[in-house]
């Protein structure tokens, strides 16, 4: 078993035992008898629920089956009433983990013409992300909306780049931004649990994730509970240190090649506070250049148009 296989193990038994905790013999049909040491279903009335032997449950549980079948967690997830992402989540937990060969790896990179889009969307302020959070590019109203106190330039430079978790958790200016803090930090790790499950192989995603534990007790507390969210859109409530409060909806576009990386983008409903004030701020964002700091090292053509920061 490698190492990925490892820590899977862990992460599909904590998993499966933080939603088992969560459902109820009440809700689940379950007449229950006798006195219970922990909360909710034990192991044998969950397989019972789900058509398998008790034994394979828990040696499933325990990590000491692999390769389960697609149908066997199929009917594990029905009978733990997991929603579409949790499911999702449970499959790729469950599934044998890719066998990487080590190699230094290159610095993520959005590609050239993720950039030029970004860029293009002027009035919009949009933000390229790889698989771990960490700011690819942005554009100028992107900047001054999320981290105006970081250095533009900085997703050019792999060893400076911004981080969002990391900013949220770790950042105070980042804090301060957020209005409602706890809603945004629930959001962040519960996407990044689907992520993390996603591409277990990532050793610096997991060194993220050690970074972040031992660094935050609320993150630690957060990421404990295993929550699992694919957060495509929704709102997000700002207090802006230069144009004050903000309600934006936000929209995640995946992008293609199954890379991870996302474009996040926010706009502001017409007519409201928060599209004058949006307005503001891309008024006061004058605009040095029309790219953005993002060298794109996986992309050939990149070699001959790389930026030159003044």
């Amino acid at each position: 078993m490698n190492e990925a296989d490892v820590s899977a193990v862990g992460a599909l038994g904590d998993f499966l035992r933080s939603r088992r905790a969560r459902l109820s013999p009440e809700a689940a049909g379950i007449v229950s008898y006798g006195a219970r040491r922990v909360p909710g279903l034990r192991r044998e009335e969950l397989a019972q629920l789900a058509g398998i032997s008790a034994t394979y449950y828990t040696r499933l549980e325990q990590g000491q089956s692999t390769n389960a079948s697609e149908s066997v967690v199929d009917a594990i997830a029905r009978a733990l009433g997991l929603d579409e992402d949790e499911r999702t989540h449970l499959h790729d937990l469950a599934k044998p983990a890719p066998r990487v060969r080590r190699r230094p790896s290159r610095p993520e990179a959005a590609r050239a013409s993720t950039v030029r889009l970004i860029d293009a969307m002027t009035d919009v302020p949009a933000v390229v992300m790889g698989r771990r959070t960490e700011v690819l590019a942005w554009n100028r109203l992107g900047h001054a909306l999320l981290a105006g106190h970081y250095d533009f330039t900085s997703p050019s430079r792999p060893a400076d780049r911004p981080n969002m978790t990391r900013m949220l958790f770790l950042d105070c200016h980042t804090r301060e931004l957020y209005a409602r803090w706890d809603e945004e930090a629930a959001r962040a790790v519960a996407s990044l649990r689907l992520v993390a499950g996603r591409f277990r192989e990532d050793r610096a995603l997991a060194e993220l994730v050690g970074e972040l534990t031992l660094g935050s007790d609320e993150f630690a507390a957060l990421w404990s509970a295993h929550p699992v969210l694919d957060c495509l859109s929704g709102a997000k409530h700002f207090r802006h240190p230069e144009v004050g409060d903000l309600e934006l909806g936000f929209e995640m576009l995946h992008l293609a090649q199954d890379t991870g990386q996302r474009i996040l983008t926010f706009t502001a409903a017409p007519g409201t506070g928060s599209e004058a004030a949006l307005r503001l701020l891309a008024a006061r964002t004058a605009p040095a250049r029309t790219t953005s700091p993002a060298i794109a090292h996986d992309a050939p053509s990149v070699a001959t148009n790389r930026l030159t920061v003044p």
